[in-house]
């Protein structure tokens, strides 16, 4: 009995110190992003040693999967399956980009420069942007000129220049671009479906 105890025990320190970790990086991802994380800066954050870091972290991309996966369950993105309309959709995209914009931005600009974190967001961000992608696209329509104005305002460095704005205008402004290219994409003489935005 006291054996599983002590084991039980360990595994708890285990999952401490790995959290800790995972803490200490994000915070230095949020702040200088991750291509300015050292293991050295992450490892005196956590208060462990650098050889630690990489008992449990081996490699960057392990890293950045642990990483991505606390700032998702911190902040989970809005789940396209459950809008009704184009606007919501924008509505719920763009504050979920206001809610997280230092670290996006940070990622984002870091994943240029560090292959290992690129892999690690196509899988993730780029296949959720995928997914939001063709939800809006179902409510728009289609075409080249829709799916241009919708890659346009689901990005986020439009969303950037467009948070000048409050976020009903953005919303609004990005949902009469999308509007207006699918009315040029639809053959003359054709309406569009009712309800739809």
């Amino acid at each position: 009995m006291a054996r599983k105890y002590e084991l039980k025990q360990r595994a708890e320190r285990v999952e401490e110190t790995r959290r800790r970790i995972v803490e200490a990086t994000s915070g230095l991802h949020l702040e200088r992003g991750p291509a300015a994380a050292s293991i050295a800066e992450i490892a005196r954050r956590a208060g462990v040693q650098r050889r630690t870091v990489y008992n449990h972290f081996p490699d960057d991309s392990t890293l950045f999967e642990a990483c991505s996966a606390h700032w998702r369950a911190l902040h989970p993105p809005p789940d396209p399956a459950g809008w009704t309309d184009l606007r919501q959709g924008l509505r719920e995209l763009y504050a979920w980009y206001r809610e997280t914009e230092p670290m996006t931005a940070n990622v984002l600009r870091d994943a240029e420069a560090l292959p290992s974190l690129r892999a690690v967001m196509e899988p993730g961000f780029g296949a959720y942007m995928e997914a939001v992608r063709d939800v809006l696209g179902e409510e728009a329509g289609r075409g080249s000129r829709v799916e241009a104005a919708i890659r346009l305002v689901t990005d986020f460095h439009s969303w950037r220049a467009l948070a000048q704005l409050d976020d009903d205008d953005a919303v609004e402004l990005a949902a009469q671009l999308v509007e207006l290219a699918a009315r040029r994409s639809r053959p003359r003489g054709t309406r569009a479906r009712p309800g739809r935005s």
